[in-house]
């Protein structure tokens, strides 16, 4: 878990929106003041409401319904837009918050990674902004309000979960490659925000199919459509209900994770939902098969020095300055994806830069599995066995389980493998299997 203090409050007053910041990540090394941006809101009801949407999604816990105090997203400064990313309280549902360039009339955008103070107050006084209020938006030092003779300053901890990392991880590699589904226009789209669930709503199930511009919910598989559990983790959106030009959907008509894009005047706000209401994004396991390669660790250090918070990852640029081929150069980003360091975006279909505190034991502390790997291949526990591999048990007497291939598609006889498929990463059997190949290619 990582602790850090906000030196200053956010709040919304008469000279605009102040939004403290935590000591900042930045391309100069940590600053502990930082400054990310000072302009005016192109749209500032969009930027309130989209705000709060965020600190409603963080302070809910979806499955068995119950608010929570979480707050604080992750906010990062591209030097051309702010993304601002959380999770539920339950860890099944990430929403993300994109203020593109043309969210801002005027002014400038840094460059770094931090938490943004979104607290109670601040909460309160953002759903009461007026659309055709004028307002300035400082985020960080030059915001600064002072009260009393030698001003003031708040110092709130502000934590971030451990397990928000692993999540941000299983996001990243979730949504890269996730199939773009069907998009609809504003008045369909609204139509669909409105009749969504409340959040202590059952969850509600179904086929997400656009029929004629509109989003409807089938009860059963439709060719197009995209398989969807709990409808209701997507209510925070009814925040943004009159503010909503468009909506695009990810996913597959298969149990998987779906994204739901809702476009905004110059703001786009992204919402991910795991294939079950119970599920949260940090068990996921979708990164362990890359996190198996064995000098992924090493490209990632080399990648890692020349991410400079793009909003948009060059990935063949980095290559060619690695001197990596490019599965290799997208291999390290897994990595860094591992440890927050990487997002993607499914809108512009490519990898973006944040920066959190680095942890070189973190990959291995958060994917045992990959742990148990590495050291059954170390024992010698990996054994060529006609056309497949028989491989010892991590734990415990008994005979061993049979590893069998197709191409990249690897299945096992162990109980994890019979119990959750490939639906949460591979096991700590298959991924000793490829190890075991990859060293003998």
């Amino acid at each position: 878990m990582t602790t850090r203090t906000f030196a200053r409050a956010s709040h919304l007053g008469d000279d605009g929106l102040v939004l403290g910041l935590a000591p900042a990540l930045t391309p100069d090394g940590l600053d502990t003041d930082p400054s990310f941006c000072h302009g005016f809101a192109a749209h500032p009801q969009v930027l309130a409401r989209g705000l709060v949407t965020l600190a409603d999604v963080t302070a809910t816990r979806y499955f068995q319904y119950t608010p929570t105090s979480l707050r604080d997203p992750v906010l990062t400064a591209h030097g051309d837009r702010l993304r601002a990313e959380c999770f539920s309280a339950c860890n099944g549902v990430y929403a993300r918050l994109d203020l593109l360039p043309d969210a801002f009339d005027s002014g400038t955008l840094g460059r770094g990674t931090t938490n943004v103070d979104i607290g109670p107050a601040t909460r309160a006084a953002l759903t009461h902004v007026g659309r055709d209020r004028l307002l300035h938006l400082d985020v960080g030092r030059d915001g600064v309000t002072v009260s009393g003779p030698d001003g003031t300053a708040v110092e709130r901890p502000v934590e971030m979960p451990g397990r928000w990392v692993r999540a941000l991880g299983n996001v990243a590699e979730l949504h890269h490659g996730l199939p773009h589904a069907f998009t609809v226009g504003a008045a369909g789209a609204r139509a669909f925000v409105a009749a969504l669930p409340p959040a202590t709503a059952a969850g509600r199930s179904g086929w997400l199919v656009a029929a004629r511009d509109a989003v409807r919910v089938a009860p059963r598989a439709t060719p197009g459509g995209v398989h969807v559990v709990g409808l209701h983790r997507l209510s925070a959106a009814k925040r943004l209900l009159t503010h909503v030009t468009g909506l695009t959907v990810h996913g597959t008509a298969e149990p998987g994770p779906v994204v739901v894009e809702l476009a905004l005047p110059g703001a786009r706000l992204v919402l991910g939902l795991t294939d079950e209401a119970w599920r949260g994004h940090s068990g996921e396991g979708s990164l362990l098969s890359a996190l198996a390669g064995a000098t992924v660790v090493e490209d990632a250090d080399l990648v890692a020095a020349l991410l400079a918070f793009e909003p948009v990852v060059d990935v063949p640029r980095l290559a060619r300055d690695t001197a990596l081929d490019e599965p290799r150069a997208r291999a390290a980003l897994a990595v860094l994806a591992a440890d927050g360091r990487i997002g993607w975006d499914l809108h512009d279909a490519a990898w973006f830069h944040r920066e959190l505190p680095h942890d070189p034991a973190r990959v291995e502390k958060d994917n045992p599995r990959l742990v148990g790997a590495r050291r059954l291949v170390d024992d010698g526990g990996v054994v060529p066995d006609g056309d497949g591999w028989s491989v010892r048990r991590r734990t415990g007497d008994g005979p061993a389980y049979r590893v069998t291939r197709d191409g990249r598609d690897a299945r096992c006889t162990c109980p994890w493998y019979l119990r959750h498929g490939t639906g949460r990463g591979p096991c700590a059997h298959v991924l000793a299997v490829r190890i075991v190949t990859e060293e003998d290619a």
